[in-house]
């Protein structure tokens, strides 16, 4: 019971509790709500009041840039106008100008006027004095006006004459000083003009063969065995319409030697397919090799010269393969170097040093094909290399002039080799077409109006002109000289190049009675 009586009152309690905090809460809240609503009304008034307050400001601001912008636009109303005054100023000052000079320049119009038709009389007056002059010159002279200008024209051409006589001798004096620029220009047109008459006859060999039969087994099946002799020996194998005959083209002469020899082998053997080519092609390139060193050294023996170094006399021996317009170079060098050694004697001189020299002194042309630069740069090279002496070394670079040779063994060099090139028969030309070469270069020369007479000499190295005195000048030998000269290279073909030297002589005859 009375824990029943607990419980009701604690219930009761609690139900009074719940009761009167409910009511406390409700007072509670109703208050916050209160405050709320004061608090809500008193932002409300803040932001009214703010607003009005910025509301105030941007009118003040807004009047402000208003005025600013209306105090700007009259300033620059003010400037414009200013501009404008200043732009109708300078048109008006323009227009006053422009009127001054219209006015001037009809006053320079009439004055113009006036002054051309005063220079027209005085034009015509002029004419009548010129016109009486003329008439009293031709009177005084004795010439008619055409006369007078025929006499002016022979003295101008006689002037001309002398200017350009005098050009060419400073042209010429300015080619002397640049001799080696001239000296290189000389031999490539000598090669040019010679090139196209030998480069078939030094640069090919012909191999006979037995039968037409041969050419197809040379050529191999699809053409296997041409492509291995011209792999291995470096060679084109020419196979044309000719009957019975295959051409070997190489520029060097020891590959073409090399391919020749072995197509003979070929050819006698009967065998031929790429093992047997590779087999022939070293035993001919042995043979060569064996040859080339028997020349050398029968070129050594001949001349009587010792010391040489061995790679020098393999070089000679090369030279046995090498022609220049179809001489042998070999037996050139070996001939250059007897006849310096004798010149050397017959002057007392060292003979030594003329025939080794004179051996030497196309050393270069037995690998010029290889080395790139002339036949004496190469040798000069050569000998260096090898250790010949300077004096040597000399002769073989001045021997075509491309310096000066300032021994006497270099200008014996050079005598002999001219003398071995030049002479009838040396190279590739027999003595009828030497003649001929000889007259038609006197012929062309004789075409010339002026001409005595002329001569060849030096075997066609020069023309020796004689001019008739009283129809040539002194200035007009220049020019002569040089017509000659361009004639000669136009209408001849010839090796080196061709010396045309003139000759003038006054003579004055008298008598005492």
């Amino acid at each position: 019971m009375p824990t029943l009586l607990w419980i009701v009152i604690a219930v009761v309690l609690a139900a009074v509790g719940f009761v009167l905090g409910t009511v406390y809460r409700k007072k509670v809240a109703e208050r916050e709500i209160s405050s709320a609503e004061d608090e809500a009304k008193r932002i409300i008034n803040e932001a009214i009041k703010s607003a009005e307050s910025k509301k105030r400001e941007a009118l003040v601001e807004a009047k402000e840039e208003i005025h600013k912008n209306r105090s700007e636009y009259e300033r620059e109303v003010k400037e414009r106008r200013a501009e404008l005054q200043k732009q109708e100023r300078r048109l008006q000052q323009k227009e006053e100008n422009l009127d001054r000079k219209i006015d001037a320049a009809e006053k320079k119009n009439e004055t113009l006027a006036n002054k051309i038709a005063a220079v027209e009389a005085q034009q015509q007056e002029v004419a009548l004095v010129k016109k009486s002059q003329l008439e009293m010159l031709e009177k005084i002279s004795g010439f008619s006006i055409d006369e007078a200008k025929a006499y002016l024209i022979a003295n101008v051409r006689d002037e001309c004459t002398h200017e350009m006589a005098m050009k060419v001798k400073e042209v010429e004096a300015q080619f002397k000083e640049e001799a080696d620029d001239r000296a290189r220009e000389i031999i490539a047109t000598a090669i040019q003009r010679c090139a196209t008459d030998h480069a078939s006859e030094i640069t090919v060999s012909v191999v006979p063969l037995p039968n037409d039969e041969m050419k197809g087994r040379i050529i191999g099946r699809e053409g296997r065995n041409i492509r291995s002799i011209e792999t291995l020996t470096g060679c084109d194998l020419i196979i044309d319409d000719t009957p019975e005959a295959i051409t070997v083209s190489s520029f060097d002469p020891v590959r073409r030697e090399v391919a020749r020899l072995a197509l003979e082998k070929l050819i006698a053997d009967g065998r031929i397919h790429p093992a047997r080519i590779e087999e022939m092609v070293a035993k001919a390139q042995k043979e060569v090799n064996a040859t080339i060193k028997a020349e050398g050294e029968r070129a050594v023996f001949e001349t009587n010269i010792h010391g040489l170094h061995p790679e020098i006399i393999k070089l000679l021996g090369r030279m046995k393969y090498r022609t220049s317009y179809g001489q042998n170079v070999l037996n050139h060098s070996i001939e250059v170097s007897h006849v310096a050694g004798l010149m050397a004697a017959e002057l007392g001189v060292d003979v030594n040093v003329a025939k080794r020299a004179g051996l030497l002194h196309d050393i270069g042309k037995s690998i010029d094909h290889e080395v790139e630069g002339s036949h004496v740069t190469i040798g000069v090279d050569i000998a260096r290399r090898y250790k010949e002496s300077e004096a040597v070394i000399h002769c073989i670079e001045a021997h075509h002039g491309d310096v000066e040779p300032h021994t006497i063994e270099a200008c014996l060099v050079q005598a002999a080799d001219a003398i071995s090139a030049s002479r009838p028969g040396a190279r590739r030309e027999n003595i009828e077409n030497y003649v001929k070469r000889l007259e038609k270069l006197e012929e062309v020369s004789k075409s010339f109006p002026g001409i005595a007479s002329s001569y060849a000499i030096q075997a066609g190295r020069e023309i020796r002109i004689m001019v008739k005195p009283e129809d040539v000048s002194e200035d007009q030998m220049v020019l002569l000289a040089r017509d000659i000269a361009k004639k000669i290279e136009e209408e001849l073909t010839y090796p080196g190049q061709i010396k045309v030297h003139l000759l003038r002589e006054t003579k004055a005859v008298d008598y005492a009675k």
